[in-house]
């Protein structure tokens, strides 16, 4: 019945300044967008599928929600850029059975983690 995770949504409350980060700090690309009014939808489509929905419509505040965890390819690289960047970290690197990750913050205060599977030998 269910086939996959159609989107993960965040609500934010200045949509420009979430863009702005998910876009121009964190690199993703923009996909489809609009608003009506005051009221805005802002999607980011991964090359490896999934998506992820910004939008002030909800009437809900920021980081009440769940958390998306974007997997990298060189968590280490991604880590020092987005510390040069100046965002906010809320972990250092956590060591998992198969993986490692880091919790940061996004410009609203929503949680990301940010996940590397371990290389396989």
């Amino acid at each position: 019945m269910f086939e996959k995770v159609a989107f993960t949504m965040y609500a934010v409350e200045d949509p420009a300044r979430a863009r702005d980060f998910y876009e121009n700090t964190l690199g993703l690309k923009l996909g489809s967008h609009g608003s009506h009014g005051a009221m805005h939808w802002i999607e980011f489509d991964l090359p490896g599928g999934g998506c992820l929905a910004l939008t002030n419509a909800t009437g809900q505040k920021p980081g009440g929600g769940g958390t998306v965890a974007f997997e990298v390819a060189d968590l280490d690289a991604v880590i020092a850029d987005l510390k040069a960047k100046g965002v906010t970290f809320r972990s250092d690197i956590i060591k998992g059975p198969r993986c490692r990750m880091s919790n940061i913050l996004d410009s609203e205060g929503n949680g990301i983690v940010l996940h590397q599977l371990d290389h396989k030998h």
